[in-house]
């Protein structure tokens, strides 16, 4: 067996073991805080994470690295009935890679969904996000495009969000390829993809262009600067913490951006009035809770439609953690279901 499949096997075991034997394994006791409980797999696996190199200490490329070793046995099992196909879009001056998920049992009235994925604008690719998007696809009975967009600092603000930009206006005019009504597309994200996904219908708004069907953002970073009391009380949190985050958002950015550029900060725009009707997700153990559920709350006071849901015993990042936590699993299928009632138009 090849060493990741050991590796895999090795954590899945020992993350079914009951929760009492996991809390014990992890030094003892609860883990609590902000009123919250972290889910003892999670609170196992941070346990574990502590004598690994710090991301801080990386090169981004080294990160990178680590990172896709370090998720790839969390990854959830392949969706049934959900086939996967590589696409390249061309004409930006390069290539930007993109992967097609089509379920079995395809609605031809749900649009085409647009993914961005997590990783702070530094690391990830289609595969750190590919376990969630066969969830997506499989349960929302839609078309899910993911896109692997340019990352940091070889490719800074507003590289990354341009080519999602790019990817989904690629997807509005061919939209029948996939087997979606004509022009008709959604944006989804998760952390700096949610960035992505939030800025996009504020963008569309600006240009005059139609808006989304919809917008789904998961744990998003909508304030690159924020210094709410989540960034504190969560600042060691286990896997995204706060100098981890300085760290992505330090590559990131360029020294000549402002922070406080909605595009860099959606939360920052004064007029969120007019975007596509919103899922917001947020993680309770996660440095990102406050501005995530700030945003919702922006939203509806604009009066656009919104849904919001805290998966409280979760940390950042649990879409990445479908095969090896079960209450991640559960949250991911709950949250493409959120999505398919927003496309039937039952959000609210």
């Amino acid at each position: 067996m090849a060493e990741a499949g050991v590796r895999r096997l090795v954590l899945r075991s020992l993350l079914s073991l009951p929760s009492p034997i996991l809390r014990a394994l992890s030094g003892g006791g609860v883990v609590y805080r902000g009123g919250r409980t972290l889910d003892p797999r999670l609170q196992f696996l941070a346990s574990a994470s502590r004598n690994a190199p710090p991301m801080t200490g990386m090169t981004p490329e080294e990160a990178r690295r680590a990172g896709a070793e370090g998720f790839a046995p969390l990854a959830g099992r392949p969706e049934p009935g959900v086939r996967k196909e590589p696409v390249v879009l061309e004409g930006q001056g390069f290539p930007i890679p993109l992967r097609v998920y089509r379920p079995q049992d395809q609605d031809p009235s749900c649009p085409v969904i647009v993914w961005a994925h997590f990783g702070g604008g530094v690391i990830g690719d289609l595969e750190i996000s590919d376990a969630f998007c066969q969830i997506l696809a499989r349960i929302t009975r839609a078309p899910v495009l993911s896109v692997e967009y340019r990352l940091a600092p070889e490719h800074r603000f507003p590289a990354g969000l341009e080519d999602v930009l790019a990817a989904y206006r690629w997807a509005r005019e061919h939209a029948t390829r996939f087997g979606a009504p004509d022009g008709a597309v959604a944006i989804a994200g998760d952390s700096m993809g949610g960035n992505f996904a939030a800025v996009i219908p504020q963008e569309l708004k600006r240009m005059g262009e139609p808006q989304p069907a919809l917008q789904l953002l998961i744990y998003p970073c909508v304030d690159v600067a924020s210094e709410s009391a989540s960034m504190t009380t969560y600042a060691d949190a286990f896997p995204l913490n706060r100098p981890t985050l300085d760290w992505f958002i330090g590559h990131y950015m360029g020294p000549e951006d402002d922070p406080a550029d909605p595009r860099l900060s959606p939360l920052k725009a004064k007029d969120l009035s007019g975007l596509a009707p919103a899922v917001v997700v947020t993680a309770g153990f996660d440095p990102l809770l406050d501005q995530g559920q700030a945003y919702a709350l922006r939203l509806r006071e604009a009066g656009v439609p919104v849904v919001y849901r805290c998966y409280d015993h979760l940390a950042h990042g649990f879409t990445a953690f479908t095969g090896a936590v079960p209450a991640a699993d559960i949250a991911c299928r709950e949250i493409a279901g959120l999505v398919r009632e927003g496309l039937e138009g039952r959000i609210c």
